[in-house]
């Protein structure tokens, strides 16, 4: 199940690209004062292919972040693209996935599991309108690829946080977009489970192809199933990682999460690619670059 052989999209290159984004809920002026930005000046980079995680306190800017990639926010300054477009267009042509969080509303509806994935592919479709068989086959892959099959006919609010994930993803995959987003999906999953959903996101990656954004706020969850991680509170702090998320990398954002609380901490967190010993960790202060202040005003796209 591969979406890689799509001829409206080039596989290489950035799939998404910010640069200078600066959005505020009060106020549509980009000159307004920093207090009143969610986001002030982020410029991020995610190449093909690549499982991106975003990580942050809550009430950080995570959710404001994905909402202007998806294009249900417009910066008040700034550019951003997908696939080389206009979010709004790469939405429309089915690039993009999205797994939203849980809410109590969506949950109440009464729907079958099966019902809530075929959601995916019957957008735009009339009331007396049926799949065709190329829409078909794409719902059962996606339902054999998360190992959803086990509880279609139950209704979707009567899962497991385990489970309805898997129903969640089979959703946004149904569809085959080349890019999937994913707003607190390990949320209300214990660790194990967390473990279980890295494995399932890995096996989904691998299988269609995609580049992935997981947006948490847990530690936890970014690193199990990541391989570049970026830290977001208003302004964003991005640490590239080819050889995986070091506990000097990890370190460093959980730094920026904690600055509010334990004021300003200061960590090495270089590179893991800088480094020969991947399995340690450093707690002194120096003059490494990466080490931002929350109120920096720079973007640290990678």
């Amino acid at each position: 199940m591969s979406a890689a052989g799509r001829g409206d999209v080039d596989g290489a290159g950035d799939v998404v690209a910010l640069e200078g984004v600066r959005f505020s809920y009060a106020t549509r002026d980009a000159s307004c004062d920093d207090e009143l930005l969610a986001l002030k000046d982020v410029s991020l980079r995610v190449p093909a292919g690549q499982r991106r995680g975003v990580l942050g306190p809550n009430g950080g800017g995570k959710s404001t972040l994905v909402k202007v990639v998806l294009g249900l926010l417009r910066p008040s300054a700034g550019s951003v693209r997908v696939f080389g477009r206009e979010p709004v267009d790469a939405c429309r042509a089915g690039l993009v996935g999205y797994v939203p969080q849980r809410t109590m509303a969506e949950l109440a509806f009464p729907l079958s599991v099966s019902q809530v994935i075929r959601q995916g592919v019957e957008r735009g479709l009339r009331p007396w309108q049926r799949l065709g068989a190329e829409a078909r086959r794409a719902v059962d892959e996606a339902v054999e690829l998360t190992g959803a099959g086990a509880f279609l006919d139950r209704p979707i609010g009567r899962l497991s946080g385990g489970q309805l994930q898997r129903a969640m993803i089979a959703r946004a995959i149904a569809a085959r977009p080349r890019l999937l987003i994913l707003d607190e999906p390990a949320a209300g999953i214990d660790p194990a489970g967390q473990q279980r959903f890295a494995e399932l996101l890995g096996r989904v990656h691998e299988a269609m192809g995609l580049t992935t954004i997981l947006v948490s706020h847990d530690l936890r969850a970014v690193a199990a199933g990541c391989d570049a991680v970026a830290c977001v509170a208003r302004t964003l702090h991005a640490h590239t990682s080819p050889a995986g998320l070091t506990p000097a990398v990890l370190a460093e954002v959980f730094r920026h999460e904690m600055e509010p609380v334990l004021g300003d901490l200061h960590v090495d967190a270089h590179a893991a690619a800088d480094c020969d010993d991947l399995g340690h960790s450093h707690g002194h202060a120096h003059g490494h670059g990466g080490a931002h202040g929350l109120g920096g005003g720079h973007g640290g796209g990678s």
